[in-house]
């Protein structure tokens, strides 16, 4: 059953995302053809998944509304996203993004910051063509997730220089590192579509544990995922020392020599490291740990739209089929681990 329903909600996805990408053309268009948009256009060629405005879409349409009404609030929210992503690669001091060189290395570091500031100017204009009514709460929830962004990445620059990160501090920081946005996609979706406030609260529960999953998901797939399927070296994560849900939860229950050999392999890049500290997490359990961990955030998305609906059985009745893709993505997430 599972297979068949993230089957559906991936060619849902792609409808929406074809709509999406539309819109984006038609929007970008506004701006001109100088050095400073230059980079905005590449970003946003590079493509993804899009599943933060497919997300505000569907949610508009299982609301009752048109995916058209949804397109301000899906511009918003991607646009938003890359502006993260251009000024994330320049910390990072990362190479690549989606296997093309990063806005930084294939211009500069000023350009990036500054074409990455008009990006976020440009979410903020695309916002404005949502209808008036809706305009009010769509900016208040914006505004307010785009601070719970940046509050979630400096407390992840914070953790770099610290060994005793605890895992509810990790949860708190991928909650509003990732989390929110994903959460604030569906509840802006809601919004355009005319979602009572019931309605919405429950989908901004659903997206935050979806979210929470997601970046689970990447935790586990850094490091156990296959490299052809997850595009991207396998256990970058551990040679960078990231604090992951796994390193920290490793730490918390390594005593004596695995503890030694945790610690023996921070700060070095030596041969054999990764497969070294994943025997490790194998033998601490944390791996299974972190599958469990994801499957309890899927339990607690789905909970909520339960709860919605035993409430008020006639919420999000807009589109069957826009509620399956919600149903369905929160299932990708456990769907395929390898």
């Amino acid at each position: 059953m599972q297979d068949s329903v993230t089957f559906d909600a991936k060619t849902a996805m792609e409808a929406y995302r074809t709509a999406f990408e539309q819109g984006c053309s038609e929007f970008l268009k506004r701006y001109p053809e100088t050095e400073l948009y230059a980079p905005v256009r590449y970003l946003m060629a590079l493509g993804g998944k899009r599943l933060r405005p497919v997300l505000v879409m569907a949610a508009c349409e299982a609301s009752g509304g048109r995916p058209e009404e949804a397109l301000p609030a899906a511009l918003a929210v991607e646009l938003f996203h890359n502006f993260t992503l251009m000024h994330d690669d320049i910390m990072d001091d990362a190479p690549l993004r989606r296997g093309m060189p990063t806005v930084h290395e294939k211009w500069n570091d000023n350009t990036a910051v500054l074409s990455g500031d008009a990006l976020h100017v440009m979410a903020c204009e695309a916002l404005l063509d949502a209808p008036d009514k809706a305009l009010p709460d769509l900016l208040r929830t914006f505004h307010r997730t785009a601070l719970e962004v940046c509050e979630g990445q400096e407390q992840d620059m914070a953790f770099e220089s610290r060994r005793d990160v605890t895992i509810e501090e990790y949860m708190e920081m991928i909650r509003l590192k990732t989390s929110v946005l994903l959460a604030a996609a569906l509840d802006m979706g809601g919004k355009s579509g005319g979602a009572d406030d019931q309605t919405r609260e429950a989908l901004y529960e659903f997206g935050l544990h979806v979210g929470l999953a997601f970046q689970l998901q990447d935790d586990y797939l850094d490091a156990f995922g296959n490299p052809e399927n997850f595009g991207k070296q396998v256990g970058g994560d551990i040679l960078a020392d990231k604090k992951t849900f796994l390193l920290i939860r490793a730490m918390e229950k390594a005593h004596g020599a695995d503890f030694d050999g945790l610690c023996r392999e921070l700060g070095q890049r030596s041969e054999g490291k990764v497969e070294r500290v994943l025997a490790l997490y194998r033998h601490l359990g944390v791996d299974a740990e972190l599958r469990d961990a994801m499957a309890g955030q899927v339990a607690l998305a789905e909970g909520a739209l339960a709860r919605l609906k035993s409430h008020n059985p006639n919420a999000l009745k807009g589109s069957d089929s826009a509620l399956a893709l919600l149903h369905g993505v929160a299932a990708m997430v456990t769907a395929r681990l390898s």
